[in-house]
């Protein structure tokens, strides 16, 4: 029987490492839910054998019954019946699945009926029902709204919401508007409050919203009378079982065809708050939109996964002159590079999720109690890294995702161009990976102030110092000849005082950093466990050329003639 959690001893791996213990001590409170709950668990050990068995059951049912449908869910797709999405046949059956095995709900409370776990299994989870189908990931995955309405609606709202999503409700992010993409200050769908029954209601339209038929909607709307800036945007809960909203169309996509991208009209649809007024953009989203790029990450992991295999398994079987073709360099140093890539997205995806984990696990406790001086610095600490690694796991995640899955098309010939075989479906899903929840260049904006304040050069410091294997030196020191490039590129991009020229070099700076962490992080991981040092070995020197590359073009290039580019 396929496992996808059984079958791929890394996920093992991120699984246990060694700040896992502070995180689940702080997520369980000592395991004080112990006196409660009869499944909580009752210390580390314990909590991390639930973990473990979560993750086989996601694991079983993403290689027994998701992957089995992808094919079907990619052919049949969702349609509208009556202004609504019925899905397609698969895709039911996995969510029935997922529903009837707990699966909804996995970060959440116990009180609220959720799982109370962290959220590297979560994650996790993700990473693998996205190999299994990239697709469905969006409509299983959407529950992370879940902790929006945790994070900031009232316990009143929570305690009627959240009970719904950890027993099987789906939801939707309803974000974006025919004119409001990624500028979602120019979000104008209207609400208004009837004073005489005291409730809000919405009108207008949103379009490119994912799982957009969901049982409940966080959605973004024009609360301020008068205002056409971010400021008067305020987020509000939609309940699908109250009316007013329908569903105009099914957009036609490229990939991801089993999961509903709707354009949603609401006519006076009744809502209510969530939060406070007018922090709808300015807080509300932008919370939300971190943990759907660090979901859209975990599923970029997932499909790279996918492409991998798909690669590995027909460079086995294919024979051309005579043998594998797996046997040819050409080959083989591909697929040596796809592994090292998804290896490496891999780390930053479980290290961003780490300190997602920390930073909110201390935001949890500071509404129970005070926290200690040590325990804030500690919060601020990693929310500042969970900040900078968001976006550089989901950019460079996404890109080395759709490199994976052009390489495995590649690597199958013409087979790879038929629809006979998987990678032609891996392919078309993987392209939205780098364009939905921000496209890697607004990615970059949001990386490269980290850039510039120096958070990623001082987090490179902090792994340089750390203890590696022994047979690592020279890998380590080809890391520190990177950062001395990465240092001096830098200085020569900030010293001009020319934003645009900032701006215009940002990408390639951003990626120098992320080539110098990622190689730290696969060196810790082969300092763990042996088997990951041939990507490590194949990754450094890979991302040793690119800075390479980067520094040359840098440091040669002229401020005064980026006019050329326009």
């Amino acid at each position: 029987m396929a496992n996808f959690y059984n079958d791929n001893p890394d996920l093992k791996h991120h699984l246990t490492h060694p700040l896992m213990r502070k995180i689940v001590e702080l997520k369980e409170r000592n395991f004080t839910d112990a006196e409660k709950y009869d499944y909580a668990p009752f210390d580390f050990e314990d909590a991390m054998d639930s973990y473990e068995k979560v993750l086989e059951i996601a694991g079983e049912i993403s290689g027994e019954i998701v992957a089995q449908n992808a094919d079907d869910v990619d052919h049949e797709g969702p349609h509208v019946v009556d202004g609504h999405v019925v899905y397609a046949k698969g895709t039911q059956k996995n969510l029935d699945a997922l529903v009837k095995a707990g699966l909804m709900g996995i970060s959440l409370p116990r009180r609220y009926n959720g799982l109370n776990f962290s959220l590297v299994p979560y994650i996790m989870a993700a990473d693998m029902v996205s190999r299994a189908d990239a697709g469905f990931v969006n409509i299983w995955g959407l529950q992370d709204c879940a902790e929006t309405i945790y994070e900031f609606a009232s316990e009143e709202q929570r305690q009627r919401f959240l009970p719904r999503v950890c027993a099987g409700e789906t939801m939707a992010m309803d974000l974006t508007e025919p004119d409001a993409g990624s500028d979602l200050q120019a979000v104008m769908l209207k609400a208004s409050y009837n004073e005489a029954d005291g409730t809000w209601r919405l009108n207008g339209v949103k379009r490119f919203i994912t799982n957009g038929d969901g049982n409940i909607a966080l959605v973004l709307a024009r609360s301020e009378e008068g205002t056409h800036d971010g400021r008067g945007l305020s987020m509000f809960i939609f309940d699908r079982n109250d009316g007013g909203v329908t569903v105009r169309r099914i957009e036609n996509k490229m990939g991801i065809k089993g999961s509903p991208t709707c354009e949603l009209v609401f006519k006076n649809a009744k809502a209510e708050l969530c939060g406070s007024r007018k922090l709808g953009l300015i807080k509300y989203v932008m919370a939300l939109m971190n943990g759907a790029r660090l979901g859209i990450a975990a599923q970029s992991v997932g499909v790279s996964e996918a492409a991998y295999r798909e690669a590995l398994s027909y460079a086995n079987d294919r024979k051309q002159f005579g043998k594998a073709i797996i046997e040819f360099p050409a080959v083989y140093e591909m697929l040596a590079v796809m592994k090292a890539k998804l290896d490496a997205s891999r780390s930053i995806l479980y290290e961003t999720t780490r300190f997602v984990d920390m930073y909110k696990i201390y935001e949890d406790i500071a509404r129970e109690r005070t926290l200690s001086p040590e325990e804030r610095k500690e919060m601020k600490y990693y929310q500042r890294l969970a900040d900078a690694f968001t976006p550089m796991a989901k950019g460079m995640g996404s890109e080395f995702c759709n490199q994976n899955a052009y390489d495995a098309v590649q690597i199958h010939g013409g087979s790879g161009f038929m629809k006979d075989y998987a990678c032609e479906r891996i392919y078309r899903d993987a392209r939205i990976t780098s364009i939905y929840e921000g496209t890697t260049q607004l990615q970059v904006v949001a990386a490269i102030r980290h850039v510039t304040t120096g958070t990623y050069l001082s987090r490179i410091k902090e792994y340089e110092a750390m203890e590696y294997a022994e047979e690592l030196s020279p890998l380590k020191n080809k890391l520190i000849a990177m950062t001395e490039l990465y240092e001096k590129a830098v200085v020569c991009v900030t010293d001009t005082k020319n934003t645009e020229y900032v701006d215009f070099h940002a990408r390639r700076l951003v990626e120098m950093a992320g080539h110098i962490i990622m190689g730290y992080l696969l060196m810790g991981d082969a300092s763990r466990n042996a088997n990951f040092l041939k990507s490590t070995n194949v990754y450094i020197n890979y991302g040793e050329a690119e800075v390479d590359k980067n520094y040359k073009l840098i440091t040669t290039s002229d401020p005064d003639k980026m006019s050329l580019y326009k």
